[in-house]
């Protein structure tokens, strides 16, 4: 299991989480973002820049991705995608998307969406804060608990 994270949008708050994650396990990690992006400095870390544009990095993504890798991100289609490969993903508020309720969260995103489109005023998400990184701190720590196997050394 690889770990990816959407660096785009990823909340300060979640860096020294996932950085200590990441040390502890020793997990190969590429950190994706269409501009420079640092969650600290390890030699498990890949940082990757990307061509502007939108969705570029949701695009590198998915070509990387392979079955029961994990990846971090806020972006709901780009979930759907990671979902659809056999992957995983998880929010930054601590929701991990499943093939059990990805597509309920593409239809409620798409809804609102049109709302907005058609000219209608919607709030957004709620700031992100200190629980919500204690959530995400939670079922990252839970996901890997479960699904993360340490890489055999060779001898």
């Amino acid at each position: 299991m690889r770990l990816f994270i959407d660096g785009d949008a990823f909340p300060n708050l979640l860096k020294p989480i996932t950085l200590r994650a990441i040390e502890r396990l020793k997990i190969e990690t590429y950190v994706i973002a269409n501009k420079k992006i640092n969650i600290g400095k390890s030699k498990h870390i890949t940082y990757m820049i990307v061509d502007t544009g939108a969705d570029e990095a949701d695009h590198k993504i998915v070509e990387m991705v392979e079955e029961d890798d994990l990846v971090i991100t806020a972006d709901i289609p780009l979930a759907d995608r990671i979902i659809t490969k056999n992957a995983h993903a998880i929010d930054h508020r601590g929701e991990l998307y499943s093939v059990d309720n990805i597509k309920q969260y593409l239809a409620i995103r798409n809804l609102m969406q049109e709302i907005r489109d058609s000219g209608e005023m919607t709030r957004g998400p709620k700031a992100f804060g200190v629980k919500d990184a204690h959530e995400f701190a939670n079922q990252l720590n839970a996901f890997l608990a479960k699904n993360y196997t340490f890489p055999i050394k060779k001898q």
